[in-house]
């Protein structure tokens, strides 16, 4: 029996890793976010510092691996993290937050590949409240982090980050709650 596994991507703010974390309590299984970097970082031979700054700062290596035929830190990170995501989900059932896991593990694993979204208030608001940033510059972070990740997801699947097509459930946290998110996530397990 193949393990099942649970993606769940998310916009910044959308309490999306909270969400995950709840969800693989309640249902008994490991839930996998920063543990991923830490685990990059010994596979690339890179910093863990140095593969967040990779994945939060996404820009284009396409062109520039096509022409030099030289990968680049991204794209060795992007490797190691494709082959850190396979031998997690090879392990157990489990939650994975972000990092495209629900395009690395397409047809290989059982998966629900959950998205968490809300609005831009509900985001504002909380990240406010979890790392207390005032209103200003917060609505301005949540478009550069959506923009970060949608840039990362679509220069490593050739796919849109957030397109429903790619998800089997998307939760609205700002109207179901983070609780209720959880929840859902439990009962289609």
């Amino acid at each position: 029996m193949k393990n099942r596994i649970v993606t769940v991507s998310r916009e910044f703010g959308s309490g999306g890793r909270t969400i995950a974390r709840k969800a693989a309590d309640l249902i008994g299984i490991p839930c996998y976010d920063q543990e991923i970097i830490t685990n990059l970082a010994r596979e690339s031979k890179f910093t863990e510092d140095f593969v967040s700054a990779e994945i939060e700062n996404v820009h284009s290596t396409w062109f520039a691996g096509f022409t030099t035929g030289i990968p680049t830190p991204s794209d060795t990170i992007w490797v190691a993290q494709c082959k850190v995501i396979k031998e997690l989900a090879e392990k157990g059932s489990c939650i994975i937050v972000g990092r495209c896991a629900d395009y690395i593990l397409r047809g290989l694993h059982d998966c629900l590949n959950v998205f968490i979204h809300a609005d831009y208030e509900f985001r504002a608001k909380r990240i406010t409240e979890v790392y207390g940033e005032n209103e200003v510059p917060t609505i301005r972070r949540l478009k550069e982090k959506d923009k970060s990740r949608a840039a990362y997801y679509l220069n490593y699947t050739d796919e849109t980050w957030g397109l429903l097509r790619n998800y089997d459930v998307t939760l609205n946290s700002g109207v179901l709650g983070i609780d209720k998110c959880a929840e859902v996530i439990r009962s289609l397990y």
